[in-house]
């Protein structure tokens, strides 16, 4: 699991550039934090995890670590995609590659500043996390709708519930991927990107599922942060067996639904606005409308023998009655905002969110 957090002033609440610090205050409490584009973002990684418990326990301590290093380090951690509070663009973090990107995507790159969570699961090999990924195209929505955790941006409501998958759709490499037909395939339209200057490299191959660059796994990358722990140990527990289902239906060779792109783009915009609020395309069954939570439950139905033959199904319904009853990120971020329309109570609930759980 990686997770991105925001750095903000303790008392202002807005992004400060100080990940190199935290960094250095996480280093000597023996946590290893990742730099992203943007200096006030830091990135915790979990080491390999084979259940949820696990999974949580680690998670815990990365969190804990990285709050206090951002303690020390004169900010404040936060689990939210996006801040809610921005005065000007966002600074980038000065190494050679981030000042590149910086120069060939202008301010596509300088109003980044966004937080995701990205989901790593074991596979045999490139071919079949190409397969995988291919099987996983429908459940994308879910799964953002499910993490959603950005909806007050620019000391606003934005209307919806991720206004950083919004965001981060301005990228030429970011979003669904295609239905891809081998490696080959995926290989060659990376190389296409590559020659376009879309993409600066393997790395900035940005879709929401893909065989990773860097580990031999297949790589989610959908989600927002998720404010707590419990959301993201949920959000990793339901990919790992939609990866463990798509993984059975190779063997049985079983085919992949035909699905639009389109389509697909469709029920993202859905998702992005909606959250768990509203409505979902249902790319799975009916191609209709329905109510969001209908689609946990058809995702449930569909990895329920996953869940279990890995142990993590008592766990996964426990964390889907806590988020039906108390809601994501994005609602409890907007409860908070529609009080009064202060910022201040945005952060405040989202500190609190952040360091939830973790004892």
């Amino acid at each position: 699991m990686e997770e991105e957090f925001l750095l903000v002033d303790p008392g202002t609440g807005e992004p400060v550039a100080r990940n190199r610090e935290v960094a250095a205050h996480a280093e000597r409490h023996g946590i290893e934090l990742q730099l992203e584009l943007t200096s006030c973002q830091v990135e915790t990684t979990s080491p390999v995890a084979h259940g949820a418990e696990e999974l949580r326990s680690a998670l815990a301590a990365l969190r804990r670590g990285a709050a206090q290093a951002a303690s020390d380090g004169g900010a404040q951690l936060l689990a939210v995609a996006l801040p809610p509070s921005v005065p000007h663009h966002f600074p980038l973090t000065d190494t050679p590659r981030y000042r590149e990107i910086g120069e060939r995507f202008g301010m596509i790159a300088h109003e980044q500043g966004i937080c995701g969570c990205h989901v790593h699961v074991a596979v045999p090999d490139r071919e079949t996390a190409i397969a995988v990924s291919n099987r996983l195209r429908p459940w994308l929505p879910t799964l953002l709708a499910l993490s959603a955790n950005s909806a007050v941006y620019r000391s606003a409501d934005t209307g919806y519930a991720s206004w950083r998958s919004v965001l981060w759709a301005r990228w030429p490499t970011a979003g669904p991927p295609p239905h891809f037909e081998s490696v080959a395939d995926f290989d060659a339209l990376v190389e296409i990107m590559r020659a376009s200057g879309a993409a600066l490299d393997d790395g900035m191959v940005y879709w929401d599922v893909r065989p990773s660059a860097k580990f031999p796994t297949v790589e989610v990358r959908v989600a927002d942060v998720p404010a707590t722990v419990g959301d993201t140990v949920l959000l990793a527990a339901l990919v790992r067996a939609l990866v463990m289902t798509a993984l059975d239906d190779i063997e049985h060779d079983r085919p992949v639904k035909p699905l639009s792109g389109h389509a697909l783009t469709a029920a993202y915009w859905r998702a992005a606005r909606d959250g768990l609020s509203g409505s979902a395309l249902d790319l799975v069954d009916s191609h209709a409308l329905v109510p969001a939570p209908q689609m946990l439950e058809l995702m449930l139905t569909a990895v329920t023998p996953a869940l279990q033959a890995v142990g993590d199904y008592d766990t996964v319904c426990a964390e889907l009655r806590r988020v039906r009853a108390d809601g994501n990120g994005a609602s409890r971020a907007l409860a908070a905002w529609r009080r009064r329309h202060a910022v201040a109570d945005v952060v405040a609930q989202v500190a609190r969110a952040t360091l939830a759980g973790i004892d």
